[in-house]
């Protein structure tokens, strides 16, 4: 039996993963059971062990509390009340112990909530307390002393009187104000804070069922697991208000729910998210906070609960349980019971500041799942093939600026951004603040970017006086697709960390082209002083993983155009996946009298049985100042890329 106390797999209903909602129950379970050893005597803090957050360890208690009372709160709603470990209870106590005297410095009380500067993290947490009473209000709140109930409002309150952050944190008081208007404590401070969040919710909107994190350009997993989830699951719970009859009719008039569009959008974001997960269930490894792990797949929970889906149900559990059952096979959880910081297992690199030891508790939003019942299709029908393991898809998302690639060959799904750079309107473009989880051309669900001190893996960098670039403001420029084939292009300020900060008129435009297996790169370089060096690195890869027989991965780089030499270069920090890496390298350097430059290569991440040798892949190329011409051997085709502005062709062969 797993450390969680999970059943036996049963592979007649789930032939690829082996769970079931029973298993499920039991993961729910078997993490609040191990969390719960660690609260302090009054039940208000979990004080997990592990490093402390930037906001320190009372906050980080708080965060224990709350981020559990999530997964028991799926657990008990979704079981209709039953609650036979008595999890209500404990939150129960906790609340009336860390609400009585807020702020004080004893082994209690929760930190109040103040503005995002001033050690906001509780702001946070209070979504996940207000959601929780929310979902579990008549086996919990309905049953609570009257004081209480008061000082937890008042409590809750501060999230709507002080500054969020300015991102997906404005849905938290949007979400407190929904509870609070749930049992009829609305007013207009509720509505203002509703209104506020959607407002900028519409601001935010990209299309193609992309937020935007913010007034920028951030665009990762916060779409599922927040701006998605947050009005959807608001919406999909007043509904069931209405539908009981819980609300007075004073709380009806001042009942604020969000309707349409956002239930469609989660449907379209559902379509693109999908293909996201690799054949063994991980979720592409790509933007911040990747500790919350399994909470990828919350989206396609709630989808399947709120039917706001394209997906059919067998898929969305494979999806659901392929993510739940790959981390928990690969150490995620410790000889304790506990999530641990990290992806696999520990991994520091992984982390941003506000991780604490209870962070990794986001991932009970994937128990929104538990919210269908027992007899719902989410969980009687037979597990069908996740996206990925279908024919191989290549989808350009020109909103978010995001190019996807699937192959059913090795299960990989791979990412190659030209869109997301969590950048904000502001915000300086320094090199020193560059973020490998964003800064990269490429991600997949087979390996993760090497860390800081070592030399960053899918890259291209330009090299003045021995010093490389950084990538950090990305600005899009267009992306497209066909039968089979897609692409995408930006164009990104190359800045340095040592001496010349930037390099006026330097500038790096580049295209990715995605076909099968392969990447075709291609970047124009503008503006290099002389004595300039250009760089392209490839895919980060190391040991093979013991638990996917696909194992060991090719990664390479074949030159095309411009390059004139390769070695191989060594990230020994590694990435999440492995615990030392390497990667392929192109060099070049730039000869013309401007400074200008145009460099081609072909790039593979593949399991080794399944790929075609890259000098094959690739019968004629041709080259001008500005555009590049390759004809592809599988059949002949020809890819067209030009620059000034970008134009991306691809013609098929005549037969």
């Amino acid at each position: 039996m797993s450390i969680l106390g999970l059943p036996p797999d049963d592979r007649e209903p789930s032939p690829y993963t082996g769970y079931t909602r029973e298993h499920w129950e039991a993961a729910a379970d078997g993490l609040l059971r191990a969390a719960w050893r660690w609260a302090t005597p009054g039940r208000a803090l979990l004080d997990l062990p592990g490093r402390a957050s930037a906001s320190g360890v009372r906050s980080d208690g708080l965060e224990g509390y709350a981020r559990t009372f999530l997964a028991a709160a799926f657990r008990v709603a979704g079981a209709d009340g039953k609650d036979p470990y008595g999890w209500l209870d404990r939150y129960a106590d906790g609340l009336a112990a860390g609400t009585r005297t807020p702020g004080r410095d004893d082994a209690e009380s929760w930190p109040v909530i103040r503005d995002l500067h001033v050690q906001g993290q509780p702001m946070v947490e209070s979504a996940s307390v207000a959601l929780g009473l929310r979902l579990t209000r008549p086996w919990l709140w309905d049953r609570l002393d009257g004081g209480v109930q008061d000082r937890a409002e008042q409590w809750l309150r501060g999230a709507l009187r002080h500054v969020p952050s300015p991102n997906n944190w404005y849905l938290f008081p949007f979400t407190v104000a929904g509870f609070l208007e749930s049992v009829g404590r609305g007013d207009a401070e509720t509505a203002r804070a509703r209104r506020r969040g959607l407002d900028l919710l519409e601001g935010w909107y990209r299309g193609q069922g992309w937020y935007a994190d913010g007034d920028g350009r951030a665009f990762d997993h916060y779409n599922g697991w927040a701006l998605h989830l947050y009005p959807v699951l608001d919406a999909h719970l007043a509904d069931a208000d209405l539908a009981e009859s819980r609300l007075s009719q004073s709380a009806l008039s001042e009942h604020t729910a969000p309707v349409a569009p956002h239930g469609a959008r989660l449907r379209e974001h559902l379509g693109s998210l999908s293909l996201l997960f690799g054949a063994d269930g991980a979720p592409l490894h790509f933007g911040r906070s990747l500790t919350y792990r399994f909470a990828a797949a919350s989206a396609v929970a709630l989808g399947a609960v709120t039917g706001h889906t394209p997906l059919h149900p067998g898929t969305s559990r494979r999806l659901l349980s392929g993510s739940l059952r790959y981390f928990l096979d690969r150490g995620a959880v410790d000889g304790d019971g506990l999530l641990t910081l990290g992806w696999h297992g520990r991994h520091e690199a992984t982390l941003q500041p506000y991780s604490g030891p209870a962070s990794p508790y986001w991932a009970s939003k994937a128990f929104v799942g538990l919210l269908a019942p027992a007899g719902h299709p989410l969980w009687t029908a037979v597990e069908e093939p996740a996206p990925c393991e279908g024919p191989d898809r290549v989808v350009a998302l020109r909103a978010p600026g995001l190019l996807l690639q699937t192959t059913r060959a090795d299960g990989i799904v791979r990412l190659h951004n030209h869109g997301s750079d969590q950048v904000g309107p502001a915000e300086s473009e320094a090199a020193a603040d560059e973020d490998p989880l964003y800064a990269r051309q490429a991600y997949s669900t087979r390996t993760g970017p090497t860390a800081r001190a070592n030399a960053p893996d899918n890259h291209l960098s330009v090299e003045v006086a021995g010093v490389r670039s950084a990538r950090r403001r990305i600005h899009p420029l267009g992306a497209g697709q066909g039968d089979g084939w897609g692409w995408a292009a930006s164009w990104h300020r190359p800045v340095f960390g040592l001496g010349v900060a930037t390099v006026p008129g330097l500038r790096v435009e580049s295209v990715t082209v995605a076909r099968g297996p392969y990447e075709l790169r291609v970047h124009r370089v503008l503006g290099a002083p002389v004595g300039a060096r250009v760089h392209q690195t490839g895919w980060a890869t190391g040991p093979a993983d013991p638990l996917d027989p696909r194992d060991p991965l090719v990664s390479a780089l074949h030159p095309l155009h411009g390059w004139t030499g390769g070695d191989e270069v060594r990230a020994p920090a590694g990435t999440a996946f492995t615990a030392w890496a390497r990667m392929p390298r192109l060099s070049a350097e730039v000869h013309d009298e401007e400074g200008s430059g145009l460099y081609a290569c072909l790039a593979v991440l593949a399991a080794a049985a399944d790929t075609v040798p890259l000098a094959e892949a690739v019968t004629e190329v041709t080259a001008g100042a500005d555009s590049v011409e390759v004809r592809w051997a599988p059949d002949g085709s020809l890819t067209r890329i030009t620059f000034g502005p970008v134009a991306v062709d691809h013609v098929r062969a005549r037969q």
